[in-house]
């Protein structure tokens, strides 16, 4: 007997297992009594045999972890699931990522919000995968329902990846160095690469990761609700609604975003002029409004591989726009219409 730990939801939980008898399944059944999460729900990221994740059927013995390995799990209660997809019967109405109109709030030049990009310049540590190339413009990328449907549920990495990943980063590579951008820990972000096979690929490099300790809270006008992510209502957000620190102002809402400027203040060769950041989320890039492209999400995956086309065409427009001295001044939101002697 050894003990194997599975991270899952935050928490860690120790799971006994017998190499000699006990099987994929019999593990999975072991895992489902501590966390409740029920076998077929589960995705054991690390948990590996000869590079492939193995059939419920394969003995724990064959697969030879080592006493503490800790194996990163994702999945969903039941109780969860059913949640997500009730569908409330008092939803008021909705504006979706935080669609706000330029004239309506400018925030990439308030002080208080550079001060915050200024305090990430330098505290925040970045971790240097792979070399920068100076003459090489800058690609931005995030990960969940940009490369990733991540709440589907799959045997393997490939099955939720988005069509035509490994080509479109190929691709890019020649004229871009690209950086990946999530908002969550470091360490899944290292997993979902691994999974995906992008860390590891021959064809392009991954210049270096950024996590959720690169991102800032900013605040901005609130209509309606605020459809997904990491929103809330904030207290006491300003002394003109007259809402005491303690109470919850009902106009404004946080959000974190992604400031390109820590990138900028790091490196000096990556500006305003040579960098553009894809995400599925338009208020990830509201520090930086000329330099976001929000691209369609990727959701349900089983359904919808056969048919998305979307990395094949962006990256097109990468190689169509590489030449430009300032691809800031584009209209990124009119990227399908884009040729290289304009716009259709």
């Amino acid at each position: 007997m050894k003990s194997i730990t599975v991270k899952w939801n935050g928490k860690e939980y120790d799971i006994e297992v017998d190499d000699s008898v006990m099987t994929v399944r019999d593990f999975k059944d072991a895992i489902e009594k501590q966390t409740c999460v029920r076998p077929h729900r589960q995705k054991l990221l690390n948990l590996k045999l000869k590079g492939k994740t193995p059939d419920d059927d394969t003995k724990m013995g064959a697969i030879s972890l080592r006493p503490g390995t800790k194996i990163m799990m994702m999945g969903s209660l039941e109780a969860s699931v059913e949640e997500a997809q009730r569908i409330p019967d008092d939803l008021p109405p909705v504006i979706n990522d935080l669609d706000i109109e330029e004239e309506e709030v400018a925030i990439e030049n308030r002080s208080e919000y550079l001060q915050k990009v200024e305090k990430r310049v330098k505290e925040y540590e970045v971790k240097i995968l792979n070399d920068m190339r100076p003459g090489k413009k800058l690609l931005v990328l995030d990960i969940d329902y940009t490369l990733f449907d991540h709440r589907s549920t799959a045997e393997t990495g490939a099955e939720l990846m988005r069509p035509f990943l490994h080509e479109f980063l190929t691709s890019a590579y020649k004229n871009y160095d690209i950086v990946i951008w999530s908002a969550t820990s470091m360490k899944w972000i290292e997993e979902k690469m691994k999974l995906l096979g992008v860390s590891t690929h021959p064809d392009y490099k991954i210049t270096f990761y950024l996590d959720s300790l690169a991102m800032i809270t900013i605040e901005t006008q609130k209509y309606g609700v605020i459809e997904a992510g990491s929103v809330t209502k904030v207290r006491g957000c300003c002394s003109s609604c007259r809402f005491s620190p303690r109470s919850f102002c009902s106009h404004h809402s946080a959000a974190q975003v992604k400031p390109l400027g820590v990138i900028w203040g790091k490196y000096k060769h990556y500006t305003q002029q040579n960098t553009i950041m894809f995400d599925d989320l338009r208020r990830n890039f509201l520090m930086n409004p000329q330099n976001g492209l929000k691209i369609r999400a990727f959701r349900q995956a089983h359904q919808n591989r056969a048919t998305d086309r979307e990395l094949l065409r962006l990256a097109s427009y990468l190689e169509d726009i590489a030449q430009m001295s300032d691809i800031s001044t584009l209209n990124h939101s009119k990227w399908e219409h884009y040729r290289k002697d304009g716009y259709n």
